[in-house]
């Protein structure tokens, strides 16, 4: 099929692309990577009057540190985010997220803006927002937003953003030296969206837990963090854990769905074994340190 007629745009500038989406009244799709956009368009199943294209604005490029996080442009493509040093030393989380993204060719043009605006439930990108505590940063022709992830993803491709809103960067916290970071899936094949996905950070310090990040990504309805998992990590020795215990519990705040892929018996008996298995491993390299 091809798609249906509309008007198309290629505004240089932010304050430009913002007066587009507020002009349009919410017709309107942003193409930044076209990963998921330009299959919608070809089968009809996105039909906007207007197109605004913001591959232009360079503002919207790029990795950069500031007020503890590192700060990741909308449009920077998910190859720019594997490769770069900074990313790799102050929000190496990101970089193992990265990894499993697609193939090596849709990584050239897909961009980080454009997977958090999606909200691809089994995704990795906002999962991992989620689980490291990001905060997106929103523009509009009313000034700038910042929304935690929080409160930004609220269902199935569904997030916070007001449809005059445009993704301009990702703000990632920095966690401390020496975190042990693990991004984990299992797929049918390599780079399909994930049956089952698990992201999880931990900070040691003097033998004990003194902060943990826990999410999931394919196990329900949104990227889902697991706070009462988070809170049983916290405080506890990084020896002796009863990990099976905690992975019951973690698996136990999911809503997995039963498709044509995967039951959801099936997602939460994986989900328990990749949190035993890669926390487990873990808080072995964090000992062996």
């Amino acid at each position: 099929m091809k798609a249906a007629p509309f008007d198309y745009v290629v505004p240089d500038t932010i304050e430009e692309a913002v007066q587009h989406l507020a002009d349009a009244a919410g017709d309107v799709s942003i193409l930044a990577g076209g990963q998921t956009l330009m299959p919608l368009l070809a089968l009809r199943m996105a039909t906007p009057s207007l197109i605004v294209d913001i591959n232009r604005i360079a503002a919207l490029s790029g990795v950069s540190r500031a007020e503890g996080a590192v700060r990741i442009g909308a449009t920077t493509r998910q190859a720019q985010i594997l490769a770069d040093p900074t990313v790799a030393a102050h929000a190496p989380g990101l970089t193992k997220a990265t990894a499993l993204v697609g193939h090596h060719q849709t990584r050239n043009r897909g961009t980080i803006g454009g997977s958090i605006s999606l909200a691809e439930p089994a995704a990795e990108y906002p999962a991992t927002a989620l689980t490291l505590g990001a905060v997106i940063e929103a523009r509009s022709a009313r000034g700038v937003r910042r929304i935690a992830a929080d409160d930004f993803f609220l269902g199935p491709y569904t997030t916070a953003l007001e449809p005059e809103e445009l993704v301009t960067a990702v703000h990632f916290p920095e966690w401390p030296a020496g975190t042990r970071l693990i991004v984990e899936e299992v797929a049918r094949r390599p780079g399909d969206f994930a049956l089952v996905g698990f992201v999880c950070a931990l900070v040691v310090e003097g033998g004990r837990i003194s902060r943990a990040g826990v999410g999931w990504f394919g196990m329900g309805p949104t990227p889902m963090r697991s706070r009462k998992a988070e809170q049983a990590l916290t405080g506890q020795s990084a020896t002796g854990l009863d990990l099976a215990g905690i992975a019951a519990l973690a698996v136990s705040e999911t809503d997995p769905m039963e498709d044509g892929h995967a039951s959801a018996a099936y997602r939460r008996k994986v989900a328990g074994r990749i949190f035993q298995r890669t926390v487990g491993q873990a808080l072995a390299e964090q000992r062996a340190a």
